[in-house]
């Protein structure tokens, strides 16, 4: 389980009008704590506004670079992105969590000759991480990436991509897809379907010993599994990883009729036997009681609450990161789990 450790901001770099990089600052004692693995992510808290606020953000940098840097993109009604990107400033000392994240890139295990990455927006984040680990750690694995944006103003790494694939150039291939400006160096239009058509029929010869890492919104995402799954491709060597998630009416799942639920829950080697409701989530339950559990998010898209039950049973209101197999393990979001069986243990760290 990760653990928060006080951290200054040695540098904040502008990467667009909307986007800020944040470089901390690692003293000697906990480098070792804060090692990562390319396309993990880091979880930042900062007190806003007299509240608690906790948000994750995937590492930009790769492990080889030393440095340890989060690219965060300002949304509307954001309230952490607003504040990292008009409050933080260099010197600022806020709490992050030790590194986490299953949508990774380990050169050591990972041998497939390309890596394709399908990226929109702030996805770029954990992708750029990706890319420049490949390219650094290896000496012939190739890297294609398709990546959508409005324009080029507005596309977070613009030059550092150009420039990458300048000092790459037989092993980088980047693919800018611009939605609101025609462009002649890059593609107009966005990663639907019909695009990936066209890029998988015309830039791939062989779709064998490919690995796609995919991040973005979850229309984008969809879109890009769906046609790898047409042509073939197998599930094993897709990962993804959500940035947003459409909104859709969530499911109210069936609860246990009988009101209060025993449940227990086993962190950080500790058990904690609580009484909970009914009709809230085990990770509300869990908060309510003060339990460190991990959390993020709370809106079914990082996966920082995954958990797993071992006795009862749960069903979640909404799932967009789990797979079915994931599931069936048991393996659940527990800001979207509610109980259904009068009794229910969750392990947070047997994941």
């Amino acid at each position: 389980m990760a653990t928060f450790n006080s951290l200054k901001i040695k540098n904040i770099a502008r990467e667009t009008t909307q986007a800020v990089s944040l470089c901390f600052e690692v003293p000697h004692d906990l480098i070792k704590d804060y090692r990562f693995i390319a396309g993990q992510y880091l979880t930042l808290e900062a007190e806003i506004d007299g509240e608690a606020v906790r948000r994750d953000y995937s590492i930009s940098t790769s492990p080889e670079s030393g440095d340890l840097t989060v690219t965060v993109k300002e949304i509307e009604k954001g309230l952490f992105s607003n504040f990292a990107n008009q409050k933080l400033k260099k010197g600022d000392v806020i709490e992050v969590a030790t590194p986490k994240g299953r949508f990774t890139f380990d050169p050591k295990k990972n041998l497939s000759k390309t890596i394709v990455a399908f990226a929109a927006g702030s996805g770029i984040t954990p992708i750029m991480s990706i890319v420049k680990t490949a390219l650094e750690e290896s000496i012939d694995q190739k890297c294609i990436l398709f990546y959508g944006n409005k324009s080029p103003e507005k596309t977070i790494f613009y030059n550092a991509l150009i420039e990458l694939q300048a000092t790459y150039k037989d092993r980088l291939k980047v693919h800018f897809v611009f939605s609101k400006r025609n462009d002649t160096v890059a593609d107009y239009g966005r990663i639907d379907k019909a695009y990936v058509r066209r890029a998988i029929n015309t830039l791939f010869e062989t779709k064998k010993d490919i690995t796609y890492f995919l991040c973005g919104p979850e229309g984008m995402i969809h879109n890009v599994k769906d046609v790898l799954m047409s042509y073939n491709v197998p599930e094993r060597n897709i990962l993804f990883e959500l940035f947003t998630a459409s909104e859709s009416v969530k499911a109210e799942p069936p609860v246990n009729s009988s009101g209060a639920i025993e449940a227990t829950i086993l962190f950080e080697d500790e058990m904690e036997v609580i009484s909970m409701d009914n009709d809230v989530t085990i990770l509300e339950a869990a908060l309510a009681k003060d339990l460190e559990v991990p959390y993020s998010c709370q809106g079914g898209v990082c996966s920082s609450c995954i958990c797993r039950v071992t006795k009862g049973a749960a069903v979640m209101r909404q799932n967009r990161v789990l797979t079915d197999v994931e599931v069936a393990e048991g393996l659940i979001l527990s800001c979207q789990a509610v109980p259904t069986s009068a009794t229910i243990q969750v392990d947070f760290d047997d994941i």
